[in-house]
């Protein structure tokens, strides 16, 4: 896969429009259809890596085409301060679950979780 294939594939599982992509980075929506296109010039380095951290991408796949597509943090990448300590399989799960659904879907998930404790608690 192309490095212009690799950049729309990133920008479309992260579910942005080139506009979308082109205001999270600062830059002209036109500038982000460059790079998609076949004949088009490839970002910096540096724009790369910003495109990368946008999208949830590695650097290294977005770059190169080798590695793992998807960025996933290890405990290393947690600042200690947001470590909990989590003893119960089912909540581990449900937090697990929780972190690896999309940033957009995280409200919808907390309002159905939070709505259901209530109904619990209220019966």
């Amino acid at each position: 896969m192309r490095s212009a294939a690799r950049i729309r594939t990133a920008r479309r599982r992260a579910g942005l429009s080139q506009k979308d992509l082109a205001a999270r980075l600062g830059v002209s929506r036109g500038a982000v259809a460059n790079w998609e296109s076949a004949n088009g010039v490839l970002p910096a380095t540096e724009r790369l890596q910003h495109i990368a951290q946008v999208t949830g991408m590695t650097f290294e796949w977005l770059a190169t085409g080798r590695g793992a597509i998807q960025y996933q943090p290890s405990l290393d990448d947690i600042p200690a301060a947001d470590i909990e300590i989590v003893e119960d399989p089912m909540e581990l799960r449900l937090l697990r679950a929780f972190r690896n659904s999309p940033q957009r879907q995280h409200l919808q998930v907390l309002a159905y979780v939070e709505a259901r404790s209530f109904r619990a608690r209220s019966s």
